[in-house]
């Protein structure tokens, strides 16, 4: 057969014609469209290929969500007590911070304010609630219709700031009906003017920036629609190449299929980046509203709306906080764009134009703490890792209470400018000293209040975790294990009137030598319990822990949340182990709580989706001291602030009851409670230098304003209360005994029941010390 075949194809006639000569006669249009033909085919399938492609890689990351990786971390709700301080400025404030507007139309709720009142309306049909306000106190609260008359009223948790746990962004995240209409405009006037009707690309836009580019010779104008920024600003790198390009134009084709344009519009709105606020990156108008105005993104202005549809194009040069002329020149830009498209008249360009930024770049009536906000996040991924699954959008309760952190920022801010002053050499210090503050309820350990230093966008060192010597705010804890004897039976019990010798002492712990100091090198002889730890006496501090055991007093420090690596030595009593400021805080809840540890927290609870309790709080507690040695303590050191070394707090005109202790290591301390708030406050410098400047000078100053401004917002403080156990008798504080008629100072000891003194004072019979009696009437003042 294979024959045959070739026989053939050897008698076929042979023509001696190339390929083109034999096709010479076919009509060359029917050429070209073969050609096309083939061109339009390859397209076709190259064009079905990518939009599938880049199509499942849109869908998968629509899937996965945009931004389920976030926290909308909350403040602690405040209560508005009938009584309490207020005005209707204050309560106005908190409202807009909240969400609320005086728009009708807003979603959350809105209010009205009067002279005397603000009136609250929830967004759905309910209750409102009327507050009443006279000489900057809450005077009543009424609900209505009914007008039902309320002793308190719990406002909304306001929204502290909303960050991812990969990355340091910010942002609040909106609804569209939430955004002002003026703001869409003014976006969309800027960016791509004809996005609500293009598909996703706007070829009208490509060609004229095709021209603009060649006539310039350089990149001087971009054709990226709405939808393409958003598809690269989540799902793809921000590298300039033709791949990404391609990538950003089919994904954006299949985005406006998935997607309707208010939900595009949404997305773009929560994603946008609009420039840096300290370390953290700005996302979306909710938070630049916050950051560069001070204010919810419903109460902007068109001349705001159109400064930040200004800065999407260059946020980093048009930087509000940092370039507000070319920020504003670029606001009127858009302005006039704005025109142009018929979005606002003539009347508001002239008027919106005319107006000033109004930037707010310092204090805001909400704080941001940063330094608060970082340990959130640090335990958002450290602790509740296990319990939040991945992936998952929540609101975070926090413990944090807006008032008392505006407070404690206030007392620091102008506490550290005094600090400087007094230091020596001031003008030449670099760097200047840090500071932190951390402020608890002892009750429960909540975090109310937590600066981490003098400014976060300088140092993102968190003082509030540094670990320092805490120096003699330890010493407490030295007298606790003390007068824990009482209650252990033993042979020598050490009480408030037990006295010790104050004198230059040598002590000896595994053979080596252990020689302190007093202050000034003052040393007073034979001095009480009280009065050593009320003028912070050094010697007599050690001996004390000498006689009760250094162990014991380790044992006591770790029961109280202190550090593992605390160690039984004689420097252990003056402080020389180091601790962190929230360390010491939590200790001293055992003070202020009746001898219960309360280990500190930040967060009290989280939400899922529709409200699903994903993680709630339980307190931390344990038993260190019983309730009458924690008060025996409590008694000593409120005699720190009537007549000790915390003396400054009473000067300074903090009169709730309270008590603390000063410390000076190479920084400052001061730790202090009442009977319902810790705060402890820490001034010293990065690389350890010697602070020159005692507790007393450098940190109580800004413990006392803060207090001072904590019983304004939370009301005065209850007094300590006495617990059952405890006796009070008359002795005489130079021998320790029972008082006679012939001693020439009495004063009423508190002691353990049982451990008080029975034999009266005998020492008198012989010419008494003036001087020494001089010096304890001084120390009872």
């Amino acid at each position: 057969m294979l024959k045959a075949v070739n026989d053939e194809l050897a008698t076929e006639p042979q023509t001696g014609l190339s390929r083109s000569q034999k096709y010479a006669g076919w009509p060359r249009w029917w050429l070209i469209w073969i050609a096309l033909s083939g061109l339009l085919v390859s397209g076709a399938v190259a064009f079905i290929f990518y939009q599938d492609r880049y199509g499942r890689m849109l869908e998968e990351g629509l899937r996965q969500g945009s931004f389920n990786d976030g926290a909308s971390i909350f403040m602690d709700s405040e209560v508005l007590v009938v009584g309490a301080r207020g005005s209707v400025a204050e309560s106005a404030g908190h409202l807009r911070r909240a969400g609320y507007t005086e728009s009708r139309e807003n979603p959350v709720g809105w209010f009205e304010h009067r002279i005397d009142a603000v009136v609250i309306h929830p967004a759905s049909a309910g209750k409102s609630t009327e507050i009443k306000f006279a000489d900057d106190k809450i005077a009543q609260i009424l609900t209505s219709p009914d007008n039902t008359e309320l002793t308190q009223f719990q406002l909304e948790p306001q929204l502290l700031t909303s960050v991812t746990l990969r990355n340091r962004e910010r942002r609040r995240l909106l609804k569209y009906c939430e955004i002002p209409q003026f703001l869409i405009d003014a976006v969309v006037s800027a960016e791509d003017k004809r996005f609500f009707s293009h598909g996703g690309y706007d070829l009208l836009r490509i060609v004229k920036s095709a021209l603009v580019n060649l006539r310039e010779g350089r990149p001087a104008e971009g054709a990226s629609t709405i939808t393409m920024q958003l598809v690269r600003s989540l799902w793809l790198a921000r590298e300039k190449r033709w791949k990404r390009k391609e990538a950003q134009f089919f994904m954006a084709l299949r985005l406006e299929q998935k997607l309707s344009k208010t939900e595009i519009f949404e997305y773009y709105a929560n994603e946008v980046y609009l420039g840096e606020r300290g370390t953290y990156a700005i996302h979306g108008f909710g938070e630049a509203s916050r950051a560069y105005f001070d204010k919810p993104v419903g109460a902007l202005t068109i001349s705001e709306a159109a400064a930040l549809a200004g800065v999407i194009q260059r946020p980093s040069y048009y930087n509000p906080i940092r370039f507000p002329q070319r920020v504003r020149e670029r606001r009127d830009r858009v302005l006039h764009f704005m025109r142009l498209n018929g979005h606002i008249t003539e009347q508001d360009y002239e008027r919106a134009t005319a107006e000033p930024l109004n930037l707010s770049p310092g204090a805001q009536e909400s704080p941001e703490a940063p330094y608060y906000v970082d340990l959130i996040r640090a335990e958002l991924k450290r602790h509740l890792a296990g319990v939040i699954p991945a992936r998952t959008v929540y609101q975070v309760h926090s413990t944090l209470d807006p008032r008392l952190q505006i407070a404690a920022e206030e007392a620091v801010r102008n506490g550290m400018v005094n600090v400087d002053k007094l230091l020596p050499n001031s003008g030449t210090i670099d760097p200047y000293p840090q500071v932190a503050l951390v402020a608890l309820d002892p009750r429960t350990g909540a975090i109310k209040a937590l600066v981490g230093g003098r400014d976060y966008n300088e140092s993102q060192l968190n003082h509030a975790l540094a670990s320092r010597q805490p120096g003699s705010v330890f010493k407490p804890f030295v007298y606790a294990a003390a007068l824990r004897t009482a209650e252990q039976q033993r042979v020598n019990t050490l009480t408030t009137a037990t006295l010790l010798d104050d004198v230059p002492t040598t002590f000896w712990f595994r053979e080596q030598s252990y020689a302190p100091s007093n202050y000034k090198q003052t040393f007073r002889g034979e001095i009480s319990v009280r009065e050593a730890l009320s003028r912070s006496v050094n010697v007599a501090t050690v001996q004390l822990a000498q006689r009760v055991g250094y162990r014991a007093v380790v044992a006591l420090a770790r029961s109280a949340g202190f550090s593992e690596d605390i160690q039984p030595t004689p420097a252990v009593a003056l402080g020389a182990y180091e601790s962190t400021p929230l360390e010491v805080a939590g200790a001293y809840t055992v003070f202020a709580n009746q001898g219960l540890y309360v280990q500190p927290h930040m967060v009290s609870h989280v939400l899922g989706d529709g409200g699903v309790l994903m993680y709630g709080h339980e307190p931390m507690t344990q038993r260190a001291l019983t309730p009458q040695v924690a008060y025996l303590i409590v008694n000593l050191l409120e005699d720190v602030l009537r007549s000790g070394t915390g003396a400054g707090v009473r000067a300074r005109g903090f009169t709730a009851p309270a008590a603390g202790k000063t410390g000076t290591s190479r920084d400052g301390w001061f730790a202090g409670f009442t009977s319902d708030l810790v705060c402890v406050v820490w001034v010293g410098f990065d690389d350890h230098r010697d602070l020159k400047l005692e507790g007393a000078k450098s940190a109580l100053p800004i413990w006392t304003e803060f207090m001072k401004q904590a019983v304004l917002i939370l009301g005065a403080p209850k007094r300590f209360r006495q617990p059952p156990g405890i006796v009070s008798v008359e002795i005489d504080p130079l021998s320790g005994l029972l008082g006679t008629a012939q001693c020439p100072i009495v004063r009423s000891e508190v002691f353990i029941a049982g451990s008080q003194p029975v034999e009266f004072c005998n020492r008198h019979g012989e010419p008494i010390d003036k001087t020494r009696v001089t010096a304890t009437l001084a120390a009872q003042e």
